[in-house]
């Protein structure tokens, strides 16, 4: 199964949203099925076959998360972040900002749902196929 140096690794070679799509399929090739990510922190936590999990640590001191969810801007934030124009430090604050506790990533299905504090599916995106 896959390792966390592994996702490190395959993660250390994103600069931006517009990287994301090779990510996918590098840590999907390692057996990654699914992997939730959260703002506050930064961890996150990888899914294979057969219940297999890892949990990252925590990858910066907690960011507050607005209690409400500001879907306009945060549309708006993550096409500018999948156009390359900002970096994940600066897509991190804006999802904290705009009320996204998390995003999950479904390889099989490749697809992106943003979470807000309440559970409320904000947006699912389907992930384009690797450049």
């Amino acid at each position: 199964m896959f390792t966390e140096a592994q996702i490190k690794h395959a993660h250390s070679k994103v600069k931006s949203g517009s990287d994301f799509p090779t990510y996918i399929q590098e840590i999907k090739s390692l057996g990654v099925t699914s992997y939730d990510v959260y703002v506050a922190d930064g961890h996150s936590e990888y899914h294979g076959t057969n219940e297999y999990e890892i949990t990252t640590t925590a990858k910066y001191e907690n960011l507050f998360v607005a209690d409400s969810c500001d879907t306009i801007s945060f549309k708006a934030g993550l096409k500018l972040h999948q156009q390359g124009q900002t970096d994940y430090n600066a897509f991190i604050a804006m999802s904290a900002k705009c009320g996204i506790e998390k995003w999950v990533v479904d390889t099989q299905k490749m697809s992106c749902s943003y979470y807000d504090k309440t559970g409320n599916e904000i947006l699912v995106e389907q992930i384009p196929n690797s450049k």
